[in-house]
């Protein structure tokens, strides 16, 4: 009888250069989480935000352009981030779309040492504007830069990529908290460095390139982003949505964003004294987060809501209790929702 059974041996052939899991850097590459937006474009316009999960885009210039999740996307995936040249830049180009990765999810590349590890960047990607594009990968004072190319070769046709990058042995790379590497996918730049090598240097695209922000109505779409340690591109690992969402949980989230939802936060309080409600985050975050209360909540018997305090466990709101009885605070509109950044 022939056995079917198959060992370790026989899958590590498949990823000889990693783990079977936790291999890619990138969150979010499939773009399935966009917490923010929910699939609605964002502009921008002589300015940067946050679009899909994990994803800054910055236009600083006389262009602008559209960041969007959409559901077009390759075999295997089912969205994609999607950018759309609404004016086109003529003056100074700066308009790009990144990733920055935290460094406790980089420290062991070991970069900046001897014995750093290559890394293979893959994903699938879809643009109106054929010929050489371009990104770069660089350090977080910006000192070490790593300008890559990859080719289009037809319009509107989604196409994959991979990219094979040397461990630079120099610079400095936070093993903590703080940025470790930053993806850049460039839509346009003047501060161009030689590709496929590192230099010393701020350089934010490829000499040569074609930038996308300079052809009005241009459009350019990503996914299934991985970075990943050695020198070959494995399958792109995708985690469930559960997963993807807890590791974006960890840099944003939100409370609220239901429209007559139950009382997120109800108890029985005395006229005059000041209510309040601790509540732990979803997932721990990143660093002690930014908190804003946007829309206008619904309070009973409570005259006002202020978030008292937040460190990267979780936070505390409250307000003056108007009247001996039931205190209630829950969002009126779905567009009412207390945020947490500990963006990058």
């Amino acid at each position: 009888m022939t056995s079917k059974a198959f060992g370790l041996a026989q899958l590590g052939n498949a990823y000889s250069d990693g783990a079977l899991s936790n291999r890619n850097k990138v969150i979010n590459g499939a773009m399935t989480i966009d917490q923010r937006n929910a699939g609605a474009a964002v502009t921008v316009d002589g300015a940067s935000g946050y679009s899909l999960d994990r994803y800054f885009s910055a236009e600083i210039g006389d262009g602008a352009f559209t960041v969007q999740q959409v559901s077009d996307a390759p075999s295997g995936f089912s969205k994609s981030l999607k950018v759309t040249v609404t004016t086109a830049q003529t003056g100074t180009l700066n308009a790009v779309t990144l990733q920055a990765i935290e460094g406790f999810n980089i420290a062991d590349l070991g970069w900046g040492t001897a014995s750093a590890s290559p890394v293979t960047l893959s994903f699938w990607v879809k643009s109106s504007v054929t010929g050489t594009l371009g990104g770069a990968l660089q350090n977080s004072p910006i000192t070490e830069s790593y300008p890559f190319t990859y080719t289009v070769s037809a319009a509107d046709t989604w196409e994959y990529k991979t990219v094979n990058i040397a461990g630079p042995t120099t610079g400095t790379w936070a093993s903590n908290n703080s940025t470790g590497i930053t993806l850049r996918f460039t839509h346009g730049t003047s501060t161009t460095g030689t590709a496929g090598a590192w230099a010393t240097a701020d350089t934010r695209g490829p000499t040569g390139a074609t930038y996308i922000i300079t052809t009005s109505g241009a459009t350019w779409q990503i996914t299934g982003v991985q970075l990943e340690a050695g020198d070959t591109a494995t399958p792109f690992e995708h985690r469930s949505y559960g997963q993807e969402l807890a590791l974006c949980q960890r840099y944003f989230q939100f409370v609220g964003g239901q429209a007559n939802s139950f009382p997120l936060w109800q108890s029985y309080y005395v006229s005059g004294n000041f209510a309040v409600w601790p509540m732990p985050f979803k997932a721990e975050m990143r660093a002690s987060p930014t908190s804003t209360i946007v829309g206008t909540w619904q309070t009973v018997n409570l005259s006002s809501l202020v978030i008292l305090y937040t460190n990267n466990q979780g936070f505390s709101i409250g307000g003056n209790v108007s009247s001996t009885a039931m205190v209630e605070v829950y969002p009126n509109s779905s567009d009412d929702r207390l945020t947490f950044s500990a963006e990058l």
